[in-house]
């Protein structure tokens, strides 16, 4: 089982979300400690979630959703709703635009509901690496708020590391944690693998990242912002293998070609 922390991040939403969806039946925790309260999730869980987010993503308010999971939505019911959204969104502002792409992901998870991961997962220990990074804070882990703050980091990254003189030496490497303000808001570190030192009057930050004994890994292809089906598949993984996460992903981006289609990622998730 997960805590409600872990749940949250593989089902990129916050702790305070899930609370809220508790406290009105929509979605109950598998388990709450009798003695402390605490709430435990399971990998199968995400599939209500995924139905929660999209529902409410497409505009209906949460009423709607637990009237429409009480009657077991399909999945081609759930498609078709899609497109009827999508059709009345075209239209619309750049962002909606960007929210629908984030309903095909969750889409894509639930379709997949019921198969092992296509992907191979491995189980493998990741060195000590150096990278450059830049930090901001994003409001939450969904695509939708990484994508917007990671994506002009290693712009802005990859032009001071050329002022500099500075070469990557190796892939990018993304990594997250919670932010010290504890709303549920994300410190991106966006970094690229290189072998220089600190100097005086650098506009980056040369960080020394630790090596992990024991990360489950499973490689992404496509763009960033579909990242949901293969992230929830290590989920299912590390769940029906008894394991234990111990942190956020990082994401090591293997090939990065103008077409984004193309891209290669890893996803290297730390076990306990």
């Amino acid at each position: 089982m997960f805590s409600i922390g872990d749940f949250a991040r593989h089902g990129r939403v916050s702790a305070r979300m899930l609370r809220h969806y508790d406290a009105i039946g929509l979605l109950r925790p598998a388990h709450t400690d009798p003695f402390s309260g605490y709430r435990y999730y399971t990998a199968a869980q995400l599939a209500r979630l995924n139905r929660v987010v999209a529902l409410k993503d497409l505009g209906f308010t949460l009423q709607q959703v637990q009237e429409i999971l009480e009657e077991r939505v399909t999945t081609d019911e759930l498609r078709g709703m899609l497109r009827l959204r999508q059709a009345e969104l075209e239209s619309a502002m750049a962002a909606a635009a960007a929210r629908l792409a984030q309903v095909e992901a969750r889409l894509r998870s639930i379709e997949s509901e019921g198969h092992m991961p296509t992907q191979d997962v491995m189980i493998k220990s990741t060195p000590a690496v150096r990278v450059a990074e830049l930090t901001a804070v994003a409001a939450g882990y969904g695509p939708e708020h990484i994508g917007p703050v990671i994506s002009p980091l290693y712009d802005e990254l990859f032009r001071r590391l050329k002022a500099a003189g500075v070469t990557p030496t190796g892939p990018g490497i993304a990594y997250y944690e919670d932010a010290p303000e504890g709303d549920g808001s994300i410190l991106v570190h966006a970094g690229c693998t290189v072998a220089a030192d600190q100097q005086p009057g650098q506009d980056f930050e040369i960080v020394d990242l630790p090596a992990v004994e024991r990360a489950a890994t499973i490689v992404h292809r496509g763009p960033m912002d579909a990242i949901m089906p293969t992230a929830q598949n290590l989920a299912h993984w590390i769940d029906a293998g008894g394991h234990s996460s111990a942190g956020y992903a990082r994401e090591v981006y293997l090939e990065c070609p103008p077409d984004k289609e193309k891209w290669v990622t890893e996803l290297q998730e730390p076990l306990a």
